[in-house]
């Protein structure tokens, strides 16, 4: 009896031998590792624009040291050192508290303080950059009428610092969700994973990789046109120069 060799819809699909599921399973989980590394990103990002900004000296030095490294040293390895590095001090806590145990970082949990940490290096910048490009003579202005530092910032500062922030988030954005890939190393079943081990089970790496790059282009398609109307949205009512 011949055996039955499935059709690609067969294999793609979402029927009993198909990997349909499992594809966007994995498709959800990239974006979601990309967004939690970014929106931490945003944190550290936020945090090292305001040292370098600062007037304390060794504010501005750390925010330097910050940049200068984690932009300086390859994506994959900051993922080999959170994952060692975070479960070798997972187990030394544990033994501690008297467990003989390994304990290894989660791989969710490791892309995204991977992913986050060398996102804010480069938001970091992003966001300073935007604060400069502020006039100073607006805050001059709204300190004139009688705003607080707090009311200048939100209703003043902040939305043209995120207006010309917004092409430069969106650039990191698409490095971010690419970068996302590497967490595979560490065992998180992520698009890239996944796709290797449908074309490890079927023997058809080409369709598997041909669907997992048209899936990352779906994703990042929207995600532009997102940045894209929050951009245009953001100059409603300004003369662009």
């Amino acid at each position: 009896m011949q055996a039955h060799i499935p059709s690609i819809m067969e294999i793609i699909g979402f029927g009993p031998r198909g990997w349909g599921l499992a594809l966007l399973l994995a498709t959800g989980v990239t974006f979601a590792v990309a967004l939690s590394g970014f929106a931490l990103g945003a944190v550290f990002g936020i945090m090292g624009a305001r040292a370098k900004l600062s007037r304390r000296r060794w504010a501005r030095t750390s925010a330097d040291v910050y940049t200068t490294v984690l932009r300086g040293l390859p994506d994959l390895l900051i993922i080999y050192l959170f994952y060692f590095g975070g479960s070798v001090l997972l187990t030394s806590i544990a033994r501690f508290f008297g467990s003989s145990q390994f304990l290894g970082l989660p791989a969710f949990l490791t892309g995204t303080l991977a992913l986050g940490i060398v996102a804010g290096a480069y938001q970091t910048e992003v966001l300073r950059g935007a604060y400069l490009a502020v006039s100073t003579g607006q805050a001059e202005a709204a300190k004139s009428l009688g705003l607080s530092r707090w009311h200048t910032f939100r209703l003043v500062l902040a939305p043209q610092i995120l207006r010309f922030a917004l092409p430069g988030l969106g650039n990191i954005w698409q490095l971010v969700l690419k970068d996302s890939a590497l967490i595979s190393v560490t065992g998180l079943v992520e698009l890239i994973r996944q796709a290797q081990i449908g074309a490890g089970s079927t023997r058809e790496p080409f369709l598997f990789y041909v669907v997992a790059a048209a899936l990352y282009l779906v994703i990042t398609s929207a995600s532009s046109s997102a940045f894209r109307l929050a951009e245009t949205r953001s100059y409603r009512g300004v003369a662009r120069r």
